[in-house]
């Protein structure tokens, strides 16, 4: 016999946020078409790799766009959890982009330290304050749903990114217009790979450890086994499974051992119900999708490729 929680799957991490994401996708786009013309007339790498770093934002932020709409698709028979998972695909394939971007720009920057080449930086100063006063903008109409999802992390991290490399921008320029030290350019474009890298590998790992199905963190099977062990007639635990479909929505299943009484006295929906509640309410990740098979003691020996 089996039970689980029945819910319905709707936007992960609730709330529509395509309005934010519109927002920020159009300021991303009018800033990168300005930093590319200001890259072009003053010759600034780290402008171009500002420029570089919008144009994998404002591609990021078409595909959270997209998501965020396929995600409030519901389910169906052919896709039981709906596009629910866009979010995780999405952030995941943003976060690849920005990594060949960050590594791009670093081997640059490198380049460039050993031969700097000329730049106007005066016009390098306007361009990086016209980005800079976007990005301030983009984050402010973000940050009201950045904690929502991968999805709009993915998002804030990239907007965020986009104001500290506009900064870093300014200050290059500032330092070539007042001492001549044209490598403060190189310098520059390296920090923006900098500031790119780690957080990119940061959210690259995480929503692949989603992909990959794996336990979501802070949740312990071994302490879920236990626990479930000490409920009065939990003779075992097998085919112990967790993992996330989104952000907010983890799901467990299991195949739980009962006394043999139970299914003759009627007390297998207390089992249920005392199961259902362990998971959702005794740990660090609440988990209220949970299913569960329960066997007589003799079952298991009939299964087929069952796992510990």
């Amino acid at each position: 016999m089996s039970g689980g929680h029945g819910h319905s799957h709707g936007p992960a991490g609730g709330g529509d946020h395509r309005t934010r994401l519109a927002i920020a996708l159009g300021l991303t786009s009018v800033v990168l078409v300005v930093e590319v013309i200001g890259a072009v007339i003053s010759g600034s790498l780290a402008l171009l790799a500002d420029a570089g770093h919008m144009l994998t934002d404002a591609a990021g932020l078409v595909i959270a766009l997209i998501a965020a709409q396929l995600a409030r698709r519901g389910p169906t028979d052919r896709r039981t959890w709906g596009f629910l998972r866009a979010e995780v695909l999405a952030a995941t394939l943003q976060a690849a982009i920005l990594l060949a971007v960050g590594t791009f720009i670093l081997v640059e920057g490198i380049q460039r330290l050993f031969e700097p080449p000329e730049v106007a930086s005066g016009i390098m100063l306007v361009f990086g304050v016209v980005g800079l006063v976007a990005n301030l903008v983009s984050l402010l109409v973000l940050s009201g749903g950045r904690g929502a999802n991968f999805n709009m992390r993915a998002a804030f991290l990239e907007v965020l990114n986009d104001a500290l490399g506009s900064l870093a921008v300014i200050v290059a320029a500032i330092v070539i217009a007042t001492t001549g030290f044209e490598r403060a350019d190189a310098i520059v474009s390296i920090f923006i790979a900098v500031l790119i890298l780690p957080r990119t590998v940061t959210l690259l790992r995480e929503t692949t450890s989603v992909l990959l199905e794996s336990t979501p963190r802070g949740l312990d099977l071994a302490e879920v086994r236990e626990h479930m062990l000490e409920l009065d007639h939990v003779l075992a635990v097998h085919d112990l499974h967790a993992s996330q479909v989104a952000t907010g929505l983890p799901v467990l299943t299991a195949h739980v051992v009962v006394d043999d009484s139970c299914f003759q006295d009627g007390h297998v929906p207390q089992m249920l119900d005392q199961l259902q509640a362990c998971v959702a309410e005794h740990f660090p990740v609440s988990i209220e999708h949970s299913t569960f098979q329960l066997e007589p003691a003799g079952h298991q020996q009939h299964e087929h490729g069952a796992h510990a």
